[in-house]
């Protein structure tokens, strides 16, 4: 939906409550959000308004689900699963090759909601329409090699076949943010798809036109309606519905409600995955190429207006090369264009919500009172939009404000010095959250090495995140309070189903064989068991 499109409408100063007021302009074409919001799963009449961090315009009445609709979609779901794990993987993957071009195709119209929805940066907004056709071709082309049984070393050569099978985990319930409304709606859902799953999904209200836009492009591909179901409401009246249907939860957001639903299926004896917070630091060694690397913060800081888990939010100098670093860093944020609009000229979107302004406002103002410094930015910015706020690199923030170990999501970074890389590593390390690092110097296996001592589930090397997000075949996720699980790559599938194994036993039962007391079994056991260790078979 480019900016010329029928589907768009003007920006406009709607009303805060849209839902109350009919002379309302709204953004988008009233047809357009009702063909999209039909696919939600909603018998109660109720509605939820939501509006554009674009100028506040109004968007859409969102159709809202009761725990009894959440029933009716795994019922639902789970009639049309049975009939899609009996589908070919070839069919399945064929599919997913079909939604990676849908996905360029319709990339415009993927930007324009993504923007209106969340207010984020046109450029942000096209990877995730690239990450999503990445995530889709990568699966597609690796699926026999995740799923495809295969042959393991049998109790006895010859006479023993065994063999690992990937069963498909049912029904998967995903709860995805508003953050990367695009890329989160369908990343980890369909990798459950091509293994043979249905999902249930719940995306953030903020943002469920995009996702909704999203399964639309699945049905165009050649998925069946059915297996992706999709409902809509707040976490607190509808999540537990998921969490006590699912055969496995797929999560992304805070700790504090990634704790709830580990429990929930904890009791359940169910699987989950969780993409919780992340405090990310970044490293800048004494032998880094200091603009490479402030070229990097800048992205590891600001892409997304830093609502991104992987988002750096601590910057560790090295002594050696920190004025010179802070020179450059602070030029080049100085440098970028702000603003709330659909123009690619924009570096740095808006936020999301007022609560977010708020959190990033209370973190600054909370720092500043304390002691630190703002060297540019940390400040609000209603003139270029009612949730943007300009980018802020802080100095001298210490344990006792609330930036230091709290996640912000926001764009803020806090500097600090190092004096040794042990002393980086350690305060790297430092706090409860272990979710994404990177380190900048020119020598990569000294950095490699070094990124084997930071406990976080992801280290990019002269990369801010893109090194380890945009290669699908490496997990990605969180050590420690940032979560459990990994989504990409053989564990981003692989979660989806149960392993089963099959093995089939030829000529001789594992037993003693016919007249053959114990003891004589036991002993040619026994000499079969020494033969097979020289014979070097595991």
């Amino acid at each position: 939906m480019s900016e010329q499109s029928p589907a768009s409408g003007p920006i406009t100063d709607g009303p805060a409550d849209p839902e109350h007021d009919s002379t309302a302009t709204y953004a988008l074409d009233r047809s357009y959000v009702a063909s999209l919001t039909r696919r939600v799963l909603s018998t109660n009449g109720e509605t939820h308004a939501v509006s554009s961090p674009i100028g506040r315009a109004p968007l859409a009445h969102i159709p809202q689900s009761s725990p009894a609709d959440v029933a009716e979609a795994f019922a639902r779901a789970r009639r049309a699963q049975v009939a899609w794990a009996a589908t070919s993987l070839d069919q399945r993957a064929a599919a997913l090759l079909r939604l990676h071009d849908l996905l360029l195709d319709r990339q415009d119209e993927l930007i324009d909601l993504v923007v209106w929805e969340s207010g984020k940066a046109r450029k942000d907004a096209y990877l995730e329409v690239a990450h999503l056709a990445l995530t889709a071709r990568y699966y597609a082309r690796t699926a026999h090699e995740h799923l495809d049984p295969h042959r393991v070393g049998g109790m006895f050569p010859v006479l023993t076949r065994a063999e690992v099978h990937r069963v498909p985990q049912g029904v998967v319930g995903i709860i995805s943010p508003w953050n990367y409304p695009l890329s989160m709606a369908l990343c980890d859902g369909i990798p459950a798809l091509l293994a043979g799953n249905a999902v249930v999904a719940k995306p953030d209200s903020q943002t469920m036109l995009t996702a909704l836009l999203a399964v639309q492009l699945l049905d165009e591909a050649g998925f069946p309606p059915e297996v992706w179901q999709v409902v809509a409401g707040p976490g607190p009246e509808i999540g537990g519905a998921i969490t006590a249907a699912a055969d496995y939860v797929c999560f992304t957001g805070s700790t504090a409600t990634g704790r709830l639903i580990a429990r929930q299926c904890a009791d359940r004896l169910i699987g989950c995955s969780l993409e919780l917070g992340g405090k990310n630091p970044m490293l800048v060694l004494r032998d880094a190429d200091v603009h490479r690397a402030a070229e990097g913060a800048v992205r590891g800081v600001f892409s997304n207006a830093g609502q991104l888990c992987v988002s750096t939010e601590r910057l560790f100098v090295a002594d050696q090369v920190y004025d010179r670093f802070v020179d450059a860093f602070v030029s080049r944020t100085q440098a970028m264009t702000l603003g709330a609009s659909h123009d690619w000229s924009v570096d740095m979107g808006s936020l999301v919500s007022q609560a977010q302004l708020d959190k990033v406002t209370a973190h600054v103002q909370d720092a500043v009172a304390k002691g630190a410094h703002v060297l540019t930015g940390g400040r609000a910015r209603p003139d270029l939009g009612p949730f943007v706020h300009e980018p802020t690199i802080l100095e001298g923030v210490s344990a006792d404000m609330q930036c230091f170990g709290e996640e912000t999501f926001g764009p803020v970074v806090a500097l600090y010095r190092f004096h040794s890389e042990d002393e980086a590593v350690e305060r790297a390390n430092d706090g409860a959250y272990g979710l994404n690092a990177s380190i900048y110097t020119r020598d990569a296996a000294r950095g490699r090495a070094l990124a084997r001592r930071i406990r976080c589930g992801t280290v990019n090397v002269n990369e801010a995140y893109g090194a380890t997000f945009g290669s699908l075949g490496a997990p990605m996720g969180g050590m420690r309070e940032s979560g459990m699980g990994r989504r990409q790559g053989a564990e981003g599938i692989r979660r989806y189903t149960e392993a089963q194994s099959v093995a089939t036993q030829r000529l001789v039962p594992i037993a003693p064989l016919l007249g053959m007391s114990e003891e004589t079994n036991a002993r040619v056991m026994t000499v079969a068991l020494r033969l097979l260790n020289k014979l070097g078979r595991a």
